[in-house]
């Protein structure tokens, strides 16, 4: 009995002679034989060159380091994360909303990468190049499974592997929620297919199980359920689609007995059919929303400003999916300062290539692919504006696959029409990706540092105060003050602080020897402070300062007001019992420094503790504290030194 494939323009039986009528879609008679062994093999050795391209242009990455951009607050100095994969920390991950996200599956991903490598980048990013590597294998195979066209889906699955713009998704720690989430979306495309052949509730759990798993790994893929509607419009044509002939079973490219070629249905039957699905998406956005809101990301602007921006990102991405140049860490926000006349042209734009996609409807891979681009983008292109970026790199991860499809399948329409030779299309194709490697390649270089990132980005946009802020923070890590204070000042003339980020400022000032410049900071930041919190982190600090000045009037006022404000502030605690050990009080001053140390420990705070109480004659106590300090430390010489240099600033001579 012979195997049916799907296949698109006429019948041709392998076993005899006769040709039969052409129908649509094409059925191509194959006897089982050894054709199907050397395809698999076919597939088997596409995918292992597939995963070998990926690795060579990625390869680059093993020399980048952890940078300034998320990378602390995801992994490098998080204290869960940094416990690596412990039971304690697995409940975490479900239950925090730290850095303005709920994904679970992230936050167990990078325990694990700590847990395996410590704090070595190399492992850290090795693991998001294989994710990346297997996610264009697994499009690669889905998209060979649903058309059985072998060289198109190949050639769609290395422009997702290497095109420059997926570079910061893969080459950027913090971004492994990225390549994981796409993980997961494509074996939900995989299980719906499975689904699709023969309905049934177990099949449909899988595949709704899959995409809750892609949703706790970054909810971005929200609009999966919209993707699949569309995957029933094509490949699979269960919409406006025509039955299938009956007749015996099909079987995949790879050969593989399918149960049944899925059948249409009603364009109803398919929204209701997707209804779970829908539900997940819409509980993954609520929570999306009001985490983002807690974590103060989510930001104030006019919807008109959102929605032009928005419609210009759109065309920028098209541009930069067939162009792709001037790639950058953060593109800034142009605000009120958009022209209208891009506003304009992009919407003329956008409507008129949806006009002619609609036109040329009987191609249905067009319309599948611009409608996937165009809605994948939606969560992400600004109209609920989260962070102060115009667009993002990595955002493009999911929606380019739609624009790759497309011109993929248009052009290998465009040749089968006009009977061009396969090497023909090769040659080109090849050298496409190529020029493309190689400016991944190059790309992931600029990912090498925080100095180098930022660097990159400022010769590419203009007015980026995240940007010159960054190299600020990343600068004063090296100890290169001079250069640092530059940047800040840049970053601080171009953008209003917050007075908990101009603290920030005036500490690192205060800590390189610039007191008086550091006084200057916290006198603006107490002046944009909102409230008594605020208030009382800016006094502080201004206390500490005054106090290494010798201004101990004013010194001891600060410290005054900020614990007026906030009584459990630990630096004007801290720093009003240093004064106060300073002035001979040890009652007081040990006092101050207990309850600092009962806000927040550090192995610091409780070796200055150890000074007081050794002056207070408790030397037990003293023992104790030092014995606290040292069990806590990560650091123990270097947490002696530092409280050794801030009792010398305070005034208070060492033993």
């Amino acid at each position: 009995m012979p195997i049916i494939v799907l296949g698109k323009k006429r019948i041709e039986s392998l076993s005899a002679s006769a040709t039969a009528t052409a129908i649509e879609p094409q059925v191509v008679f194959r006897p089982p034989s050894r054709l199907f062994v050397s395809r698999e093999r076919r597939s088997t050795v596409l995918c292992l060159l597939l995963v070998l391209l990926t690795l060579a242009f990625y390869n680059r990455v093993t020399h980048n380091a952890f940078v300034n951009l998320d990378d602390k607050g995801y992994v490098t100095n998080n204290d869960h994360v940094l416990q690596g994969l412990t039971w304690k920390n697995v409940k975490w991950a479900f239950t925090t909303g730290e850095n303005a996200n709920w994904h679970p599956l992230t936050w167990l991903s990078h325990e694990t990468d700590v847990q395996l490598f410590k704090l070595n980048p190399v492992g850290h990013h090795y693991v998001s190049v294989l994710i990346h590597s297997g996610n264009a294998v697994i499009l690669f195979l889905l998209l060979e499974g649903v058309t059985g066209l072998t060289w198109p889906s190949l050639m769609v699955a290395a422009l997702f592997a290497i095109h420059p713009m997926n570079v910061e998704s893969v080459a950027w720690v913090s971004e492994r929620k990225n390549v994981l989430s796409m993980l997961f979306f494509l074996l939900t495309l995989h299980a719906y297919g499975w689904y699709v052949r023969r309905t049934s509730l177990k099949r449909y759990s899988v595949m709704a199980g899959l995409f809750a798993l892609g949703l706790m790994a970054k909810p971005e893929i929200i609009t999966l359920p919209f993707v699949l509607l569309l995957w029933d419009y094509w490949p699979l044509r269960r919409m406006f689609g025509e039955a299938a002939p009956a007749g015996p079973q099909f079987a995949t490219p790879a050969g593989n007995f399918a149960e049944e070629a899925p059948a249409p249905k009603s364009f109803s039957f398919l929204v209701r059919e997707k209804i779970p699905l829908f539900i997940l998406s819409a509980a993954s956005g609520v929570v999306t929303f009001f985490v983002q809101r807690a974590g103060d990301a989510v930001r104030v602007a006019p919807l008109h400003l959102r929605l032009g921006n928005a419609v210009v990102a759109y065309v920028r991405y098209i541009g930069k999916a067939f162009w792709p140049t001037r790639m950058v860490a953060l593109y800034p926000h142009p605000g009120r300062y958009l022209p209208v006349w891009q506003m304009v042209a992009s919407g003329v734009l956008l409507l008129a290539i949806t006009a002619l996609v609609l036109r040329l409807r009987s191609r249905r891979y067009l319309a599948m692919g611009w409608f996937w681009f165009l809605g994948m983008m939606v969560p992400v292109i600004g109209v609920v504006q989260v962070g102060v970026q115009a667009m993002a790199d990595r955002y493009a991860y999911w929606p380019y696959i739609g624009l790759f499809i497309a011109a993929v399948w248009t052009i290998t329409e465009i040749a089968r029409e006009r009977k061009i030779s396969a090497p023909w299309l090769a040659v080109p194709g090849l050298a496409i990706l190529l020029a493309l490697g190689a400016v991944t390649y190059r790309q992931i270089g600029y990912w090498h540092d925080s100095e180098i990132l930022w660097r990159h980005t400022l010769s590419f946009t203009d007015k980026n105060y995240s940007a010159h802020n960054a190299l600020a923070y990343a600068l004063a890590e090296q100890g290169r003050k001079n250069e640092a204070v530059v940047e800040f000042k840049e970053a601080e003339n171009l953008h209003a602080y917050s007075a908990h980020d101009m603290c920030w400022i005036g500490t690192w000032e205060e800590d390189h020897g610039l007191v008086q410049e550091a006084i200057q900071q916290y006198g603006r930041a107490l002046g944009v402070a909102t409230d008594s919190l605020g208030r009382a982190e800016v006094l502080g600090h201004l206390g500490a300062a005054f106090a290494q000045t010798g201004d101990l009037v004013r010194a001891e006022q600060s410290f005054s007001y900020a614990l007026r404000e906030n009584p459990n502030d630990d630096v004007a605690l801290m720093g009003a019992g240093l004064l106060a050990e300073r002035k001979g009080d040890l009652a007081t001053a040990v006092e101050r420094i207990t309850h600092a140390m009962q806000v927040g420990a550090t192995d610091v705070g409780y070796l200055m503790l150890a000074d007081a109480l050794r002056r207070d004659s408790r030397p037990k106590d003293a023992d104790d504290a030092v014995a606290h300090a040292r069990s806590i430390s990560s650091d123990f010489p270097k947490a002696q030194q530092y409280a050794a240099k801030i009792l010398a600033t305070s005034g208070i001579a060492t033993n």
